[in-house]
């Protein structure tokens, strides 16, 4: 590689000083072409990249040396043997090169299984670090200088923050029961409203008051239904019983069940709950169809006329059955039955 030094001494020994090609390159020890090249171009560095590095000694162990590389990566860091004595293990083998070779191969194979072991992964960065934390009366964790709400149910035992590059995780007991963005911010305090609803059922009140519930932006339909049961005695535990179907039915079904409710012009907790009870039924079964091998060829009609025939008369008057007398009227209603269908499938 030419430094830019070098470059400069050929031009000015050619350009000012008028030496010709063959003094400068003898005069800087370079070669003609050398010379020649910077000359004739403008450019202002020169270097020589190698695109295929020959290793006539190395290709022949090309399939050992992977081997005993391969089988080094795999174990225990602890347990690795040190490029030292991987070339010694060649070297017993048979080979005969030198040092530096195996050193640069190995050097090569360890980026090359880098880069297809980057290129396999697809996806975001998913680290986290891990803390215990405690819940607080008012159903928060502190964290980084910051507190999030969690759900009312986790009070009075610890969790586990999971915090990410971009959200921050309560679990207990295997299950999440506080999911946030991360702040970066210091004393701040970030609430889900729905964490509190549990508290609502206990105190309806605090759905006014409550700092978790000032900047609730709630979808138009359920703040429409919420208006109008604040003007009504006993509107706050109404709206704390459809908000408290959020979790079981969604936000989404709760805000339907309150625009349909509001169609109807009646916005009571009884008619909205009603809505979400009926869309959890699960739809009618379908019609089977069915098939002409089993349909019957006599089929039994609704009749009562028929149960009479088993109240046989004599002389006017209904005789009691005796000891086989129902089974005689069974027999003789099955006889009717046969002949009617007889006489349905005879053609006239």
């Amino acid at each position: 590689m030419l430094v830019v030094e070098t470059i400069a001494k050929i031009r000015r020994a050619f350009f000012v000083e008028g030496k010709s090609i063959k003094q400068i390159f003898r005069d800087l020890r370079l070669s003609r072409n050398t010379v020649r090249k910077v000359v004739r171009s403008g450019d202002t560095e020169f270097s020589y990249d190698r695109s295929v590095q020959p290793r006539p000694k190395i290709d022949p162990w090309k399939d050992q040396l992977d081997s005993l590389l391969e089988g080094n990566a795999g174990k225990p860091k602890r347990e690795r043997l040190t490029l030292v004595r991987i070339y010694e293990e060649l070297r017993n083998l048979g080979y005969d090169g030198s040092y530096d070779a195996v050193r640069r191969y190995a050097a090569n194979w360890s980026r090359e299984v880098q880069e297809a072991s980057a290129a396999a992964y697809v996806g975001p960065f998913d680290g986290f670090h891990a803390v215990p934390a405690s819940v607080s009366k008012t159903c928060l964790v502190r964290f980084d200088n910051n507190r999030y709400s969690v759900d009312a149910r986790a009070v009075g035992r610890p969790v586990e923050i999971r915090a990410y590059a971009d959200r921050l995780e309560c679990w207990q007991d295997g299950k999440i029961v506080g999911q946030h963005e991360r702040a970066f911010g210091r004393g701040k305090t970030i609430y889900d409203p729905l964490h509190y609803l549990p508290v609502l059922a206990r105190k309806p009140g605090a759905l006014r008051n409550g700092a978790p519930f000032k900047d609730w932006e709630l979808p138009t339909p359920i703040r429409r239904v919420q208006r109008k049961l604040e003007r009504q005695p006993g509107g706050d535990r109404q709206m704390v019983d459809i908000l408290g179907a959020i979790l079981t039915d969604g936000l989404e079904a709760v805000e339907a069940a309150c625009a349909e409710a509001l169609s109807h012009n009646v916005h009571s907790a009884g008619v909205v709950l009603n809505i979400l009870a009926r869309h959890r039924e699960p739809p009618p079964p379908l019609t089977i169809t069915t098939p002409d091998a089993l349909k019957l060829d006599c089929e039994p009609e609704a009749n009562c006329d028929r149960y009479d025939s088993l109240r046989r008369t004599q002389h006017g008057t209904h005789a009691s059955p005796g000891r086989n007398g129902s089974v005689e009227a069974l027999r003789h209603a099955d006889g009717l039955r046969r002949d009617h269908c007889d006489s349905r499938q005879t053609p006239t």
